[in-house]
């Protein structure tokens, strides 16, 4: 008996090898691939949404805009057709949660610095005090490369309906002026057809690294 054992020792192990590699492949090849949500607007925080849209229930997309940059340069769009981008709403003078925000934001910058697929947009909520000219200083100050990151002023009712209609990420001042706004630690990540496909807290580290992850997750869907 102890010869029988022996003599089928190495075949048993070679076979228990191979059925734990064929039965990982099998696992590997079954387990579903994570998707991410589209979101629409009846699956956010109604506090974030413009009162116009809150029953919409597919089909959002953000919409065309016309800003300008830390260069003075038109954005819109087109410079970000075909790609992956993150966005979030700030303003320079901000002393709360926007420096954490800019901080995580250019962390992403350095992940995705390689990376043709990714960019990053950051509005202002205060288009009256963050000038090309202040947004410019506040771009050197945080290490904005301009190739990668864009911030954007303009007009502010356009900004606005930016930050309602289309992100689903900012809040009404709630004082009555026309087109205040109160911005939120909100980070999205919007996909090549313009669409909404995650909320991340700009302020907190594990949020930036669930971001990164969602961000390697939309690229791999690109690629089926």
């Amino acid at each position: 008996m102890i010869s029988f054992f022996s003599r089928y020792k190495i075949f048993g192990i070679v076979f228990f090898l191979l059925s734990v590699v064929i039965i990982s492949l099998f696992y590997i090849a079954l387990k579903p691939k994570k998707v991410l949500p589209t979101y629409q607007p009846t699956m956010v925080d109604p506090s974030l949404v413009d009162s116009t849209i809150q029953q919409q229930k597919k089909y959002h997309t953000i919409a065309n805009f016309k800003l300008i940059n830390q260069n003075g340069d038109t954005i819109t769009q087109k410079d970000y057709e075909n790609k992956i981008y993150v966005a979030d709403f700030f303003f320079t003078t901000c002393r709360s949660i926007c420096p954490i925000m800019t901080k995580n934001m250019g962390d992403i910058q350095k992940e995705i610095i390689d990376d043709p697929e990714v960019k990053l947009l950051s509005h202002t909520v205060t288009p009256e005090i963050d000038s090309v000219a202040q947004l410019k200083k506040y771009a050197i100050e945080k290490g904005v490369i301009d190739t990668k990151w864009n911030l954007v002023t303009g007009d502010k009712k356009q900004i606005y309906a930016l930050a309602r209609k289309s992100y689903m990420a900012v809040q009404e001042d709630g004082d009555g002026g026309k087109y205040d706004m109160i911005h939120t630690e909100n980070f999205l990540l919007i996909d090549k057809e313009k669409r909404v496909r995650g909320y991340y807290d700009g302020t907190k580290e594990e949020e930036i690294e669930k971001l990164l992850e969602d961000i390697k997750i939309l690229k791999d869907s690109y690629k089926d």
